[in-house]
C-alpha cells in the first residue's frame, strides 16, 4: 500500500517560538532516499534470497562494528562472486532459500546481540538492513545511541 501524502494548507514557513531555534528543512534528497530505502526494504521482505551455511552448518554471519550480519544473496551469481572474492570459489557452498521477511522477523531475533542482514555483501549493489526499529522487530532493535556504545565491544573479527 502506497503511503498517502497530505499537502499543507500553506507553504509559508511556521515561525519559531521566542527563544526556540527554527527547524532545519530536510535536505532535498533525504526524503527521496528514505522512500527508496523503504521500497528496497519492502522488496527484500517479499523476496526469497539465498542464505549460505558455514562448514559447521550454521548460517553464514559476519561480525562488524558490534553487529552480527546474516549474509544473504540475491542469486547464485552473487553468492559465487562473494565466494570468489573470499578465495573460496572452489569449495561447495550449501545454502537455503529464505524469504527476506523471515530473516528479519525470525532469524535476526535468534542472533546473540544486535543483528541485521547484509544482502550481496561485498558487491557494488550490496544493501544492509540494520537492527533498527522499522526494519527488525522492536524487541531486538537497537537505539542509535546504544549502537555507538556497542560498536566498541569485542564481538568477533569478521568482515563483510
Amino acid at each position: 500500500m502506497e503511503p498517502q501524502r497530505v499537502e499543507a494548507a500553506s507553504s509559508a514557513p511556521v515561525p519559531a517560538a521566542p527563544g526556540e531555534r527554527p527547524a532545519d528543512p530536510a535536505p532535498a534528497g533525504q526524503d527521496a532516499a528514505r522512500r527508496e530505502f523503504a521500497r528496497l526494504l519492502g522488496e527484500f521482505r517479499r523476496t526469497a534470497v539465498l542464505v549460505p551455511f558455514d562448514e559447521q552448518g550454521s548460517l553464514w554471519t559476519a561480525d562488524f562494528n558490534g553487529v552480527r550480519w546474516i549474509c544473504a544473496f540475491s542469486d547464485e551469481e552473487a553468492l559465487a562472486r562473494f565466494a570468489a572474492a573470499r578465495g573460496e570459489a572452489g569449495r561447495e557452498w550449501t545454502y537455503r532459500t529464505v524469504l527476506g521477511a523471515r530473516l528479519l522477523d525470525v532469524m535476526v531475533p535468534m542472533l546473540p546481540g544486535p543483528g541485521g542482514v547484509a544482502l550481496d555483501a561485498g558487491s557494488a549493489d550490496g544493501v544492509v538492513f540494520p537492527p533498527v526499529a522499522g526494519i527488525v522487530p522492536d524487541a531486538v532493535a537497537v537505539d542509535l545511541g546504544e549502537a555507538a556504545e556497542t560498536a566498541g565491544s569485542d564481538r568477533g573479527a569478521g568482515a563483510l
